[in-house]
């Protein structure tokens, strides 16, 4: 009773990426975050485990890119390359030891053995698979080798890769997704190779060995991987191991049903990060175009997404992701964000380095970077963007620069523009005005009807154009309110006397 207790206590999952070939996309970004949301679920541990045993196809650099986005998207592993943990190391290039000792296991037991086929002889065998229409396979021809012809080939100095015998006959396996399944690898390929000649493991062998040896209880991993599975299982029933239990996710795919194209870069977190998209739009995206919900939901937080996970709930339907509508997920969790105070203050510093960025000298005054105004204009603006940056683009120009507009615009307008000027003026200058939105809406259409012939309409474009030097854009009154009554009453002083 208390082992069980103490396996459901320290319940322990892994996101594994094979191949470091890259940083981590959205793909990646969806398998570790249901990893890390079964593990919290569940009070477990989330582990970072990085494959490089590829070392021809290794990018500088890929492996701490991944943990930092992970770190970035909020999803932090308990254990991994960067933090350490007592399962380590975490980076398989560094685990040889325990891969060899594995392989040097399998071949005592016969469960394996060596083979000294040549590249050029299995290039053969694949060219002639293809030239027959068949699916390549290695043909097992030195499975066949005596412990005599093997140790003369030794003696010779041949190059050799370790394969795993695989057996017929391989036992079901209940998935965590698609339920009871088994695969007669067997009949289908060729025995794998689990150990290269340089000493490094394929993946097969390593994530076996390592799931053992680092407690790995659950490992929700890609579909991809579902037929390699009963593989995986016959190693581990050679080892004389008890193996996770294993969930494959559904594919991810574009929402015509393609392949997540990674040639551009453009569904790499990086580029989201770096465009200015929250972690929350991202993890929200991925799981509302998914599966493990009640229900399709937008707007949940890390905690919500935590609390309504059930991993029975994972179709084995591919997820059809729409990046289309990534900005309106962006939309609801900036919306948030402004909401909390202490989130907002986090904004304020971005948009005040932001209007730094791209305006420079330009700027009305420093008084334009105040943290009250900054704040005022992302208050005002809540709802309306979907991106922080949004706010320094030519559209909102006007908030940060002084706009350039002569008295002979305005009477192009109408030509109460002395009368209509007066007026305003009058209204914001109003001894304890009430500079509200709603209020100044109401105090605007009294001053339109002061006027002898210029429409609501008309105005308003009048009084947009003094303000901003634009044509569109938010109301006249929440201009206004933004910009402060005593900015607002320069712009118009300026515009009227130039």
């Amino acid at each position: 009773m208390f082992r069980t207790l103490t396996s459901v206590s320290f319940l322990t999952t892994s996101s594994d990426f094979p191949t470091i070939t890259g940083f981590l996309h959205l793909g990646g970004l969806r398998t570790a975050l249901y990893n890390y949301i079964f593990a919290k679920k569940h009070q477990g541990t989330f582990i970072l485990r990085v494959e490089d045993t590829d070392q021809n196809r290794v990018v500088p650099g890929a492996a701490e890119g991944i943990e930092d986005m992970l770190n970035w998207a909020g999803i932090p592993p308990d254990e991994s390359p960067g933090r350490g943990g007592p399962a380590g190391p975490y980076v398989q290039s560094q685990r040889l030891e325990l891969y060899g000792r594995a392989g040097a296991a399998l071949l005592a037991s016969g469960a394996a053995y060596r083979c000294f086929c040549s590249p050029q002889r299995l290039q053969l065998l694949r060219r002639d698979a293809l030239r027959r229409q068949q699916t390549p396979r290695y043909d097992n021809r030195c499975r066949h080798l005596t412990a005599t012809e093997v140790a003369q080939k030794l003696s010779q100095g041949l190059d050799c890769v370790i394969r795993f015998r695989l057996e017929r006959g391989v036992q079901p396996f209940q998935d965590l997704v698609y339920g009871w399944n088994k695969h007669e690898v067997a009949e289908v390929e060729g025995d794998p190779v689990i150990l290269k000649g340089d000493g490094f493991p394929t993946y097969h062998l390593a994530n076996v060995v390592d799931d053992h040896h680092m407690g790995i209880t659950h490992v929700l991993r890609g579909t991809e991987w579902l037929a390699s599975t009963s593989k995986h299982l016959l190693l581990y029933k050679a080892l004389g191991w008890e193996p996770p239990q294993f969930g494959h996710l559904p594919l991810l795919l574009n929402k015509d049903g393609g392949k997540l194209s990674k040639r551009q870069g453009d569904i790499f977190l990086e580029r989201f990060a770096r465009d200015g998209f929250l972690p929350e739009a991202l993890l929200d995206i991925v799981t509302n175009c998914g599966s493990g919900f009640a229900e399709k939901q937008m707007g949940r937080t890390l905690e919500e997404l935590i609390s309504q996970f059930e991993v029975g709930r994972i179709t084995t339907h591919s997820a059809l992701l729409d990046l289309e509508a990534l900005p309106e997920f962006n939309r609801i969790h900036l919306t948030r964000h402004i909401e909390n105070q202490g989130l907002r203050q986090k904004l304020v510093r971005e948009l005040q380095g932001l209007v730094e960025l791209v305006y420079g000298d330009q700027q009305v005054d420093p008084d334009v970077l105040e943290k009250e105004y900054v704040e005022r204009v992302l208050l005002l603006r809540k709802g309306h963007i979907s991106l922080l940056k949004n706010l320094v683009s030519s559209d909102y120009s006007y908030l940060w620069v002084r706009p350039l507009v002569s008295r002979q615009q305005l009477q192009t307008i109408s030509a109460e523009v002395d009368k209509i000027g007066k007026l305003v003026l009058g209204l914001l200058t109003r001894p304890a005005a009430a500079l509200t939105v709603e209020e100044l809406n109401r105090e605007l259409r009294k001053v339109q009807e002061q006027t002898r012939e210029t429409k609501y309409s008309s105005m308003m474009q009048l009084l947009r154009l003094a303000l901003s030097g634009q044509q569109h854009g938010p109301s006249v009154a929440e201009m206004m309110v933004t910009l402060g009554a005593e900015e607002a009453c320069g712009r118009i002083h300026r515009a009227l006397s130039s």
